[in-house]
């Protein structure tokens, strides 16, 4: 005669069973955080080819750029994207800045984003010299901004990105690389913005302890 399952048993099997269950709920409904590309960055100031001696400089510089929502199933809402524009020889100070106004993306889809920076307090006749001593110049793009996130029928509340990448600029006036120039995440944010659910995670990690 065969001995019933205990209660015990019974107990610890649901246990196991409802935190395999959030384990996969967690890793399902977890968002990846969008990508940021830089697809053209061009500073006409710096064009040798087309600038002459006496005309007035063009002192903006227009970057496009690229936004990948690599979520298969979740909208993302995007706050406004503050662009902020360095140049090393003063990283403490920003030499322009300008804004994307806020904005919704489908999931799984990619958003082309040009922007005008202007103007871009900077010596010109220095980084021209600099470009045709060195070859290249570089700029620093910082984009700062808060996202949310629609799984099924819930919005996340905000989540904090801050991402920037440093762009090599030719005699031409544009970026050196060839392909797209991804942004990561800045050094003093701590890296990775990638979203948590911390309730979900509390509880599956008690599910785990109890069992």
């Amino acid at each position: 005669m065969s001995e019933s399952p205990s209660c015990c048993q019974c107990c610890t099997s649901f246990i196991f069973t409802l935190g395999l269950t959030s384990l996969f709920m967690w890793l399902s409904l977890r968002p990846s955080s969008p990508s940021f590309y830089i697809q053209n960055f061009y500073a006409p100031a710096l064009n040798n080819t087309t600038n002459t001696t006496g005309a007035t400089i063009n002192t903006t510089i227009s970057i496009d750029f690229k936004i990948k929502n690599t979520n298969k199933d979740k909208r993302v809402y995007y706050d406004a994207l503050n662009i902020t524009l360095y140049y090393p020889q003063n990283q403490s100070i920003p030499v322009g800045n300008t804004s994307v106004p806020e904005f919704q993306q489908g999931h799984h889809k990619t958003a082309s984003k040009p922007v005008t920076v202007q103007p871009v307090e900077i010596s010109w006749e220095d980084a021209v010299k600099n470009v045709s001593s060195n070859g290249t110049v570089r700029f620093t793009v910082y984009l700062a901004t808060s996202v949310r996130y629609k799984i099924i029928w819930w919005i996340t509340r905000r989540h904090r990105m801050k991402v920037h990448v440093d762009v090599n600029v030719d005699k031409q006036g544009k970026q050196i690389e060839e392909k797209h120039i991804k942004l990561k995440s800045a050094a003093h944010d701590g890296g990775s913005h990638r979203p948590s659910f911390s309730g979900l995670s509390a509880f599956f990690f008690v599910l785990l302890t109890v069992w």
